[in-house]
């Protein structure tokens, strides 16, 4: 019988006990309550707020611009539809980075306001006073390394990360520091997936890939992408399961049709 089936509630200690049974996590992004509803009621192990909001929710061009408010109204928004899945809420820019006090105040305001599970931070030794603050208070931690969004003007490009040896040894020492300082898991993103698998081996918490390979404990995808809502965005490691783009254009087509040839409503849709 596997973890996934058994527990009515995820946990970061169902994640674990998935990662020592050799149990594949599910992950997947969510920001509303109607689409997280979905999501949980699909059977999804962890739903991710991401700062991707920022993108697909709001129309900007990196993750940089959302605001601690709206990562809250997002958050509180999913919680309420959720029943099953751990919920995490991506920390965004300008709320942990250099500064752990205004971390842990920053933390703190999610757990209270969205009553979610857990918060997720990008980085790894320059922000291990912020997560050690932030988990000093009891808040389960996930981190995040490979490809930083975040910190996407430091790069200046979306490429594959640590496909250097020097760039590689530092990932994989970070991924030791954050698990030994306590978080329950990380998010490895757009990396060489040979590179993923060695992570995931040489930590006991689970890893999450996008883009790291088959290597890793789990994978996470932005729902929007996933579902093919978004169209402009087609990175290697992104498979869409779905066209709802065509679906969806299609379906407000002919309402607009239906509305014009005075089609909609018809004698049965009034009263």
């Amino acid at each position: 019988m596997s973890v996934h089936k058994e527990i009515r509630k995820v946990t970061t200690h169902v994640l674990s006990a998935m990662k020592l049974r050799g149990e594949k996590i599910s992950m997947l992004t969510s920001y509303d309550y109607s689409m997280a509803k979905l999501v949980d009621e699909a059977g999804v192990d962890v739903i991710l707020v991401g700062d991707s909001a920022s993108n697909v929710m709001a129309g900007n061009e990196t993750t940089l611009p959302i605001t601690l408010d709206q990562m809250i109204y997002h958050g509180t928004s999913v919680v309420k539809a959720v029943n099953r899945a751990l919920v995490i809420v991506d920390m965004p820019f300008g709320t942990y980075q250099g500064n752990s006090k205004e971390a842990l105040s920053s933390a703190i305001r999610i757990m209270k306001e969205t009553a979610a599970d857990a918060v997720k931070l990008e980085g790894g030794s320059e922000v291990l006073e912020s997560v050690d603050r932030i988990l000093s208070a009891g808040i389960p931690v996930m981190g995040h390394l490979g490809l930083m969004p975040q910190s996407i003007h430091k790069y200046g490009t979306y490429t594959v990360r640590a496909k250097q040896e020097e760039e590689a040894d530092k990932l994989i020492e970070d991924a030791k520091l954050l698990e030994n300082a306590g978080c329950f898991g990380i998010v490895l993103e757009k990396i060489p997936a040979e590179l993923g698998k060695r992570v995931a081996e040489s930590v006991k918490i689970p890893i999450i890939g996008i883009g790291a390979g088959s290597g890793v404990d789990g994978q996470v995808l932005v729902i929007h992408d996933m579902l093919g809502i978004t169209q402009e965005f087609s990175p290697r490691f992104l498979r869409r399961y779905h066209n709802l783009a065509v679906e969806i254009k299609g379906a407000v087509g002919t309402y607009i049709e239906d509305v014009k040839s005075l089609n909609f409503p018809n004698e049965r849709e009034q009263y």
